[in-house]
């Protein structure tokens, strides 16, 4: 056993996962019934509720054990000193109106220092491919097993006054409350006379990745089940499966020590690496921050929004580590572009989420990756007597071919789990 594996490191490792099935339980109820089981609302859920949490913890807990132990599986083949996952839990109860999801996920640690090129590409793609296949099953049981669309119903009753056209008026900011303000709209009578419907309170919606709407188009047989965008969260393997496709996509992008880094350092080495990834990385952060400073703000909160977005903007392209003058003119840059294309083209809006990620990669993770160790080979040479030694650098060899597909395979995955505006509100 290695030094690092006493008794107090699996205890720990243990007691954080069975925290996290408990958190990742209550945070699956609170998604599936639509409540909370703080005591800040009149009648909290309780260990019935709990138990329904099962249905979403179990399979995306599934997904993220898949993931990491195809990481450390990889490591052991490879002679890579590597722990065992750490699970991270988190659950907030639907507090302050911030729900969770019951977990910051997992990692791995890798101990050992010389890792090789390839090893680096094996340990890298091995977690996202082995959790990637994982949620693909999750999804097609999810798409296959769809209750009919009724059963919000069982979740949200009011919805129940608007019969089968329930989606026509519930999905809005406007109010409708009931007698004759719902007979105007609706032109129908309510079923229940004491019943009051507010539909100005703020709704949450997902996205879609292309492996959904492929799902849903294809896989589906009744369409009429296909949840709303807004209920998506109450269907426990479509919740579980689509926020595993979105961490497959994030831990995919070719950025730093992501997944996605390691692999393209593998393809391309230290040097594309870095070119690469430190493009994609102001791309998405140019995507991220459209709209993010309104031009229709008066003139003094606007000039104050924008000083303190492109300080921002500075704090994140630090991960660029190009020197305190470049990064201040990418920031500017980068905000003066934006600015141009609101001006011209009017409004365009990004997903401003993501900017809290790439403040993640910026300040803690770095866009480039390590340099591997090289290889050292040493020649002994006889000069009249003399022994002469010399150490020279040997190059790394190449990926073979299967790597290389499995490297574009992985962009293609990428590509098919993005979602880009994971969740809105309105």
């Amino acid at each position: 056993m290695e030094d690092f594996k006493t008794k107090k490191y699996y205890w720990i490792r243990i007691t954080l996962f069975v925290l996290t099935v408990v958190t990742t339980t209550l945070a699956g109820a609170e998604w599936i019934n639509g409540s909370t089981f703080m005591p800040i609302i009149p009648d909290p859920m309780g260990w019935e509720e709990f138990l329904s949490g099962f249905r979403f913890s179990i399979p995306f807990l599934l997904i993220l054990t898949a993931h990491e132990f195809g990481h450390y599986f990889t490591a052991i083949k490879n002679n890579v000193s590597v722990t065992l996952p750490a699970y991270l839990p988190f659950w907030l109860g639907f507090v302050f109106g911030l729900p969770s999801i019951g977990t910051f996920g997992a990692f791995i640690q890798l101990r050992s220092k010389n890792i090789s090129k390839v090893q680096h590409f094996d340990i890298g793609i091995a977690g996202p491919l082995a959790g990637f296949v994982v949620a693909i099953v999750v999804l097609l049981i999810g798409y296959t097993n769809l209750p009919p669309k009724e059963s919000v119903f069982d979740i949200h009753p009011e919805y129940e006054y608007f019969g089968s056209e329930f989606e026509n008026y519930v999905y809005t900011t406007d109010s409708i409350v009931h007698n004759d303000a719902f007979k105007a709209v609706t032109g129908k009578e309510l079923k229940y006379d004491s019943a009051v419907f507010d539909t100005s309170y703020p709704k949450l919606a997902m996205g879609k990745n292309l492996i959904m709407v492929f799902m849903e188009a294809y896989v589906v047989q009744d369409k009429s089940r296909i949840p709303n965008d807004f209920e998506i969260f109450h269907n426990p393997w479509l919740f579980a499966g689509y926020l595993a496709l979105l961490f497959t996509a994030l831990n995919l992008l070719p950025i730093g020590q992501l997944d996605g880094g390691h692999i393209l350092y593998g393809l391309v080495g230290h040097t594309w690496h870095k070119r690469v990834a430190s493009v994609l990385f102001v791309g998405f952060v140019f995507y991220a921050g459209m709209g993010v400073v309104s031009l229709a703000l008066p003139f003094d909160s606007f000039l104050l929004y924008s000083a303190i977005y492109i300080w921002l903007l500075k704090v994140i392209f630090n991960g660029l580590k190009i020197g305190q003058k470049d990064t201040w003119l990418v920031a500017v840059s980068v905000y003066a572009v934006q600015f141009g294309f609101g001006y011209f083209m009017g409004p365009i809006e990004g997903y401003s989420g993501w900017l809290l990620f790439a403040f993640i990669i910026g300040k803690f993770i770095g866009v480039e990756h390590p340099k591997g160790n090289k290889a050292k080979t040493v020649r002994v040479l006889t000069e009249d007597g003399v022994v002469l030694v010399e150490e020279k650098e040997k190059e790394e060899p190449a990926l073979d071919l299967n790597r290389k597909i499995l490297g574009w395979l992985a962009l293609v995955i990428l590509i098919l789990c993005f979602t880009p505006a994971p969740l809105s509100y309105i």
